[in-house]
């Protein structure tokens, strides 16, 4: 069974902006165009990097590093704090470009979108007309670029956006997207990580041909619930539609380490990574949260919760990390070694600009 025939029907463009964050900073700082550049983290090794230009990704720094770690790869490394506020206006700005041409956008964070222009409002036609008219109305308007992934599916216009990076623009029609596929490096798949990764290339499935080799059962044996996933996607079989306003009911990240933990300095380390990713996810999709919940899953396998709500709402890095820390501060871990961490926040005040500062005690709430 390959790409089902309503998927051919479907135009779906998935609009990824170049180093976003960092890229405004060169935009609007003259003095850091062309220099190497994180947006977070600490000069002083504090904190982790919430992303970089492209001149410090030449060295290896990427988003979710640890400020520490960065300045070891490039020691001329610029760090520049966040404004968030500065992103969402721009991100706002890039909102309005998009609705010129569709109703249909799913927003993933303030930098990407998927949008659905099977039925454009211009009645343009070609969605590989309509990507370039919004890629170039972005570098006119805000003098930044996007790159654009185009296709019949979600799953493949995200990596087609991904393919020709900065300011790319890369199409896959029908005919091409099992081919595509089959071609594929494994961890190039939406939903592999480096540890499912490595447990793939272990079974000899380095790429979407290998992947594709398998049967249904035997894939959710070895990966549970994403087996049925992985069978289905590398058919080219993704049926899901474009949905706006999505609601969140929590913002979350975790990660499962190559090999199970029980120092908690590098604990402490993996939770300052998780919880500037879930400040940032908070930041890009402009919601704050009052409970915080540290995830832990132990190297028997066990796994367990624990939670705290504050008084007031917040999205900071400083409060998430400084409460998942005390969390894990006060899990009995019996010697146990950990395989896993997870960071999330819920209970959210919806922010709107220029709403509630960051830390700030609420008395009253929608």
């Amino acid at each position: 069974m390959e790409a089902q025939e309503n998927n051919s029907l479907r135009k779906i463009i998935h609009i990824d902006m170049d180093a976003f964050y960092a890229s405004v900073e060169q935009r609007d700082f003259p003095e850091l165009r062309g220099k190497a550049i994180a947006v977070g983290g600490s000069p002083d090794g504090r904190g982790v990097v919430a992303t970089c230009s492209y001149e410090a990704r030449k060295y290896g720094v990427r988003s979710a590093m640890s400020s520490r770690t960065a300045i070891k790869l490039c020691p001329h490394l610029i760090f520049t704090r966040p404004r968030f506020d500065v992103y969402k206006e721009v991100s706002s700005h890039i909102r309005s470009i998009f609705y010129r041409y569709t109703d249909i956008i799913e927003p993933l964070s303030l930098d990407e979108a998927y949008l659905d222009v099977t039925d454009d409002k211009q009645n343009i036609g070609s969605a590989i007309d309509i990507a370039k008219k919004i890629k170039q109305e972005i570098k006119d308007e805000l003098d930044l670029t996007a790159s654009a992934g185009i296709s019949t599916s979600k799953f493949i216009a995200k990596i087609a956006s991904d393919f020709q990076k900065p300011d790319g623009l890369t199409f896959i029609g029908p005919s091409k997207i099992v081919p595509f596929i089959e071609a594929l490096p494994i961890e190039k798949f939406f939903g592999v990580g480096k540890v499912t990764a490595a447990k793939m290339k272990k079974l000899g499935i380095f790429n979407g041909a290998d992947l594709k080799k398998w049967k249904q059962n035997d894939l959710t044996k070895q990966f549970g619930k994403s087996g049925k996933f992985f069978y289905e996607i590398v058919r080219g079989i993704d049926n899901r539609s474009v949905k706006p306003n999505r609601i969140s009911k929590s913002v979350g990240a975790e990660d499962t380490f190559e090999n199970d933990i029980d120092d908690i300095e590098i604990l402490n380390e993996e939770l300052q990574k998780l919880s500037e990713r879930v400040s940032r996810r908070l930041n890009d999709k402009e919601f704050k949260g009052k409970t915080m919940t540290l995830k832990v899953k132990f190297s028997d396998f066990t796994q367990i919760t624990r939670s705290t709500t504050l008084d007031f709402y917040t999205n900071s890095f400083d409060i998430i990390f400084e409460h998942a820390s005390s969390l894990l501060e006060h899990v009995d871990r019996e010697e146990k070694r950990i395989r896993l961490l997870g960071v999330s926040v819920s209970h959210f005040f919806h922010e709107k600009p220029a709403d509630n500062i960051v830390g700030q005690q609420l008395t009253l709430f929608p």
